[in-house]
Formats: structure tokens, C-alpha cells, sequence
């Protein structure tokens, strides 16, 4: 039996290809298009021009003047050619540059096209260049998803490439997120951050992830003999528009770990005038703990806690038992972490267990928290993703409590765990 052609495909063909019967010439980026005008009025473009007083209408031939660097040859073939067909293939490689075309022409259904694609296919060769399309052209569910997919995969799934193509603007907002999935400490948010701005400074750089940090500090160091000795590095010319970046790091819980607060000093990136206030709430935050019995948030403020709690983090690589520490200069609180039994649970250390610093003595303790697990793919997308929200437990004297039971059938590992806490009430102004 004889197939015939669907008359979208003969239409696309024999209209668009062949330019058959075409009425109008379009010429760009110097290549020429024989097209139809009534194809054309589909384009927002196109309809004001044809249907107004201007110049073009009544011609036969249009030089088109292309604006956005980022619109191509290719890209135009694609944009014309959806006008002459029901269905449209985008290519990742493409999906910028029709996204541009797709906006300048103001072809509302390619362009949401162009953005179901860019989320479908966002992944680290992927995303700062989606996140900036998404940014120009006004996309902004895809502009979420990029900005998602960074919180989750910048401090898990690290590369030079990523770390280059991200922004000044877009490194701030990361940062300064509690939903980045931090996986150690807040100190490696730090860690990321010097990484990150060296790669910004010299994107010549083309040495492996293991390495980076090593040249990173060696590169400050020799920065830091032009400087005199009371100026940071992030006060200097060169420093000073990371300055905005920096001012989000929570240094509160990096300066309480006396091996941070000894890399910080050594660095000088950061401002000494950033530190002492930092140094001396932290003194406070202690004393109002062993003298006015501080015993920790006594209510959720979620703009406190988004603001102030300490990120931290752990990977799980297979299914098993595992106990840990999220310690620091944490007042007192020691908090031992065990996952077992696809359970989570947390314990208040006082006597039981050896610990490193000093602890709580009260009877009763609390801290504010929001526990989030993620499991990832290959491309950095989520897999499945649960959390408790945030939550505030009391505890008792070495008293443990289950913080989230699991369903074993749906855990993918490597399972990913990120915490939020917060030890002590904000200080009363």
C-alpha cells in the first residue's frame, strides 16, 4: 500500500523547502528564504510589518538586520520553518539560538517550545547557558529549573566548566539560598566560592578538579605580596566585584571550627571588619547560652532560619548503617546523626558518647531544623526527593528522637542528605 504524505509534510516541502509559489523573499545573515507572506502573518513580527504603513509591506524582498549575536543561519531555518509545519525537532546544541530567533520574530509557540526543551535536557554542560537564555528571553520556568538544578548539583557535583560559566548575579543567589545542598560543612561553601572566583579571574585555566583548590590558594598567596597587609584580597581592585558574592557566606559557622577560622585568617580574602562582628555574636550567642540558659528557638521563624541555620551535609553511598557528627562551635550541643533501618534519628550527646568539645549540662535543649534527602541521575536531575520541612525538637539528656522514616522501596543510592539547624534563639534586640 502506497504511503502518502501528511499535508504538513508536503506543505513543509513543497512551500518551505521548494519555495514553491512564494511571494517574498527574506534575506539574513546572508543566506535567502523564498516564503509566503500568509505563512508569515503567523509571526507577530511579520503581521506588524506586513499589515502597517511601513515600507516593507508593499516589497518583495526584506533584508532583515539580526540584532542578537546568538541567532544563527541554523536557527533561522528552524524558526522559519515552523511556521510551515505542525511539528518542530529542537537539538540542545540549537535551542538558544531558536530561542532568540523565536523571540525576535515573536513566535509564542516555538519559544515555549524552546523552553520545554531547555528543561528537559539541563545538565552541567547545560545549565549556565540555559540559565542565561532563560534570563534574556524572559523564560522564566526555565530560568527556575536551571536555578533549581544548580542548588542541588554546584556543591555535589563539581566541575572547572560549571564554575566558569557561572555568574557574579547567579553565584550570589546560590549562595545565599537555604536550599543549597551543602555536603560537608558550611566551610566548603567557602571552599567552592575561592574555587570559584580564581576560574573567574583567570579562565585560561584548564587543570582538573583536583588540582583547582591547590592553585587557587598558591595564585591568592601571590596576590596577597602586592597587597599591604591590612588590606583582603576582596578590597582590592580585582577583588571588589566578588564583594557582593562573598557578603553572603554565613560565617558564623565557619569561623566557630578553629582549623576554618585558621584558613580564613591565612587567606585574607574576607575583610577583618566582616570578622570581628562575627566573633563577637558568636561570644554572646555563648554567653547568653551558659549564663542566661539559652535553650534554643522556641518558635519556627522561617526568615531567621533561612537566613541563619547552618547548612550541612552527608552522602550516603549504599544502603547500610551509618552514624555521624554536624559539629562546630554548636554551644554546648553535641548532635550525633544515625541512619539505619531506612531511619534517621538524632540524639542529643551529653554523657554517653565521647565528644571533642564541651557539652550542654541543661535538662532540656532544643534546635530548629529542616532535613532534605535527594537522590540524582546521571544528569544531576532529582530522582526523588523528600523532606520534613521545618520542624523544632526538644531534647532531654542524651534523649534521641526519629526524625524521618523511610520507605525502602522507593531509596536510590547514592541517597543525599542535607541539613538546616539552628541551636540557639536569635538574640533579642
Amino acid at each position: 500500500r502506497k504511503k502518502f504524505k501528511s499535508t504538513s509534510e508536503y506543505i513543509y516541502l513543497t512551500l518551505f523547502l521548494n519555495g514553491e509559489n512564494s511571494d517574498i523573499k527574506i534575506r539574513a545573515l546572508g543566506e535567502e528564504w523564498s516564503l509566503h507572506k500568509i505563512y508569515l502573518c503567523q509571526s507577530g513580527y511579520f503581521s506588524s510589518m506586513f499589515s502597517g504603513s511601513w515600507k516593507e509591506s508593499s516589497m518583495n524582498t526584506i533584508e532583515l538586520e539580526i540584532p542578537d549575536q546568538n541567532i544563527d543561519v541554523e536557527a533561522l531555518q528552524v524558526a522559519f520553518g515552523s511556521l510551515y509545519r505542525d511539528e518542530v525537532l529542537i537539538k540542545p546544541s540549537q535551542v538558544v539560538a531558536v530561542s532568540a530567533a523565536a523571540c525576535m520574530l515573536q513566535l509564542d509557540g516555538l519559544i515555549q517550545q524552546c523552553g520545554e526543551t531547555m528543561k528537559e535536557t539541563i545538565n552541567a554542560k547545560t545549565v549556565c547557558g540555559y540559565y542565561k537564555a532563560a534570563e534574556t528571553y524572559g523564560l522564566d520556568s526555565v530560568k527556575k529549573k536551571c536555578l533549581e538544578w544548580l542548588l542541588n548539583n554546584v556543591m555535589i557535583h563539581q566541575s572547572v566548566e560549571l564554575f566558569k560559566g557561572i555568574s557574579i548575579n547567579l553565584m550570589k543567589q546560590l549562595i545565599s539560598s537555604s536550599n543549597l545542598f551543602v555536603m560537608q560543612v558550611e566551610m566548603d561553601v567557602y571552599t567552592v566560592l575561592k574555587k570559584w572566583m580564581f576560574l573567574q579571574l583567570v579562565p585560561s585555566w584548564n587543570g582538573s578538579l583536583k588540582h583547582l583548590l591547590s592553585e587557587a590558594d598558591a595564585w591568592f598567596a601571590e596576590r596577597r605580596k602586592d597587597f599591604d597587609s591590612d588590606i583582603a584580597f576582596l578590597e582590592s581592585e580585582e577583588g571588589n566585584q566578588f564583594l557582593s558574592v562573598f557578603t553572603h557566606l554565613r560565617l558564623q559557622h565557619i569561623v566557630s571550627d578553629l582549623a576554618s577560622a585558621r584558613i580564613i585568617e591565612r587567606d585574607s580574602l574576607i575583610p577583618s571588619e566582616w570578622l570581628s562582628p562575627v566573633y563577637k555574636q558568636l561570644w554572646f550567642a555563648m554567653l547568653r547560652v551558659e549564663q542566661e540558659n539559652d535553650i534554643g528557638p522556641q518558635e519556627i521563624n522561617k526568615e531567621e532560619l533561612e537566613g541563619n541555620s547552618m547548612r550541612c551535609g552527608r552522602k550516603l553511598a549504599e544502603d547500610g548503617d551509618y552514624c555521624w557528627r554536624w559539629t562546630g562551635f554548636n554551644f554546648g550541643f553535641d548532635l550525633l546523626v544515625t541512619y539505619t533501618n531506612s531511619c534517621i534519628t538524632f540524639k542529643r550527646n551529653t554523657l554517653s558518647q565521647p565528644c571533642s568539645g564541651s557539652v550542654s549540662l541543661q535538662p532540656r535543649r532544643r534546635i530548629a531544623f529542616r532535613l532534605h534527602l535527594a537522590s540524582f541521575d546521571s544528569t544531576g536531575r532529582v530522582t526523588r526527593s523528600v523532606t520534613t520541612g521545618y520542624q523544632i525538637l526538644s531534647f532531654e539528656k542524651d534523649q534521641e528522637e526519629v526524625v524521618m522514616y523511610l520507605d525502602s522501596r522507593l531509596l536510590i543510592f547514592p541517597l543525599y542528605i542535607c541539613c538546616n539547624f539552628l541551636y540557639t534563639s536569635p538574640e533579642k534586640q
